[in-house]
């Protein structure tokens, strides 16, 4: 009897050993699939990856695309920084982490953004996208057209914080480019990606990535993520040099072990050839996303289609004296993305004469002032010496005054000149829309034209509402927008440079 009792104890202690491993399994962070992503963020160019297409979920990685999205509305004049906004009952019930919002609370959009970006608050986030949209629903409904606007593929948003829910996917590679996108299109308000602490409106908040940040030499930002379902996941910039890598990774087993993940693969993108990726794909600049949604007084350009190449000319050299530089040539772009970019009020006249050689071009293009977005604005001198700009040395041109060296431009047929007229588009003056920006000079009006129509679709959230013209000058043709204010031609100018496309501010005269 005592033998039977004994074999049923064992037998009764297997099966809760057993059970409770299996229970370990199922829901422990081990079990969550690994993924990984390295490029270099300037060209783009893949020097690593593993399991980078399959659909996992991304956590908090979510945030960065509510967080993209709140900068374009910021942008855009759908919002302001300093917003009241009130706290919906969704937003105040969501669970961990959080920043302690309560239902009717009233506070400034600012500290929303500071809150999920920071420290990852889920109420924050949640009350961003009813701020903009008006429902979760409706928001998610943006952040998937921005998704595929960037190309991101394996990308599907749910809700805006990222908690699991089975629908709610994403992939290495996805939130690769979603970060590379946030780097470099809103160079603005990247620093509040590295701060270690923030004021929150109601609390000081720490960085759940400050570890990292600590740790690694270089490291700038931006992005963790924590559920069981999805392990530990981090999206990272480093910079060191002239040279940034992001590093993405899905599934660490902890804190410590992604972190380690991620320094390993920043350390194996600083040591690869730059420019040279180690796999043999190196996917082009994907086009910007265009807001969606209602807009406050802007006028809102929709493209179908991703444009993948990008025809933009070439930057200047350094703070030397100007060189010319050659001017990639241009290839056919469809008369449907033409037809639908077409701003001016008299279209232009088609040039009929064969594509000619690029110009060389050689432009004194002066840095633009740097936009004050109060204290979230960043230092922005390193992305424009990743342009090969120097702020601090370059004098700002006077308002009238439009900088460009004809001595260095080729010389281009005269007869062919004079049988293109010269198109001319009337520009609103009202709301102190008196500036533009010229984005190079080209051989033939056809080429100038292109490039205006590619660069309008790379940045569709910065030219809003500016009206392109090509202007026939002695050395080529110009390509100018132009019907923006002083404020909105720096933005983009600045946004280009940081790209390394040439512009310049053109002054009301």
């Amino acid at each position: 009897m005592s033998s039977r009792l004994l074999r049923t104890a064992r037998l009764g202690l297997f099966l809760i050993t057993t059970l409770s491993a299996g229970i370990t399994i199922a829901t422990g962070v081990q079990a969550a699939p690994y993924a990984a992503m390295v490029v270099d963020a300037k060209t783009g160019a893949v020097i690593h990856e593993e399991n980078a297409d399959t659909r996992l979920h991304p956590a908090s990685l979510t945030k960065m695309m509510t967080l993209y999205i709140a900068f374009q509305a910021i942008q855009r004049g759908e919002i302001s920084l300093d917003s009241q906004i009130t706290i919906p009952k969704a937003a105040a019930a969501q669970p961990p982490s959080k920043l302690g919002l309560r239902t009717g609370q009233k506070i400034k959009f600012r500290y929303l953004l500071r809150a999920a970006a920071v420290k990852s608050a889920n109420d924050a986030a949640t009350a961003i996208g009813f701020a903009i949209s008006g429902s979760e629903e409706a928001f998610a409904k943006r952040m998937n057209a921005t998704a595929q606007a960037m190309g991101m593929r394996n990308t599907t948003f749910v809700n805006q914080h990222g908690l699991t829910h089975p629908n709610h996917l994403s992939s290495a590679r996805d939130m690769t480019v979603l970060g590379r996108h946030m780097i470099y299109d809103f160079p603005q308000y990247y620093n509040l990606f590295s701060r270690r602490t923030a004021d929150a409106g109601i609390k000081q908040v720490n960085n759940t990535n400050r570890r990292f940040l600590a740790a690694y030499e270089g490291a700038d930002g931006i992005k963790t993520g924590f559920t069981n379902a999805a392990g530990y996941n981090l999206v990272a910039s480093a910079k060191r040099g002239d040279r940034r890598i992001i590093a993405t990774v899905f599934g660490g087993t902890s804190t410590a072990n992604r972190n380690a993940r991620v320094m390993k693969l920043l350390d194996k993108g600083f040591a690869s050839p730059a420019g040279k990726p180690a796999t043999g794909r190196a996917p082009a600049l994907v086009a910007a996303a265009p807001a969606l949604g209602p807009t406050s007084g802007a006028h809102t350009i929709r493209v179908s289609g991703v444009v993948r190449r990008s025809l933009r000319p070439q930057t200047r050299p350094g703070a030397a004296a100007p060189a010319p530089v050659q001017v990639a040539s241009t290839s056919g772009i469809e008369d449907a993305l033409a037809a639908a970019l077409l701003v001016s009020a008299a279209p232009a006249a088609a040039a009929t004469a064969p594509q000619e050689a690029p110009a060389r071009v050689a432009v004194a293009a002066p840095a633009a002032p740097v936009t004050e977005f109060d204290d979230m604005a960043p230092e922005t001198a390193e992305i424009f010496a990743e342009a090969g700009i120097a702020p601090e040395t370059t004098p700002q041109p006077r308002p009238t005054e439009r900088i460009m060296t004809a001595a260095a431009i080729a010389p281009v047929d005269a007869s062919r000149m004079q049988a293109v007229p010269e198109v001319v588009t009337r520009v609103s003056t009202s709301g102190g829309r008196l500036w533009g920006i010229n984005v190079g000079r080209y051989n033939s009006r056809n080429a100038a034209e292109r490039v205006l129509i590619q660069t309008a679709l790379n940045e569709p959230g910065a030219l809003d509402g500016a009206l392109r013209r090509v202007t026939q000058r002695a050395g080529g043709f110009d390509a100018n927008f132009m019907g923006l204010t002083n404020e909105s031609a720096d933005l983009a100018c600045r946004r280009l440079q940081a790209r390394g496309a040439m512009c310049f501010m053109i002054g009301p005269s």
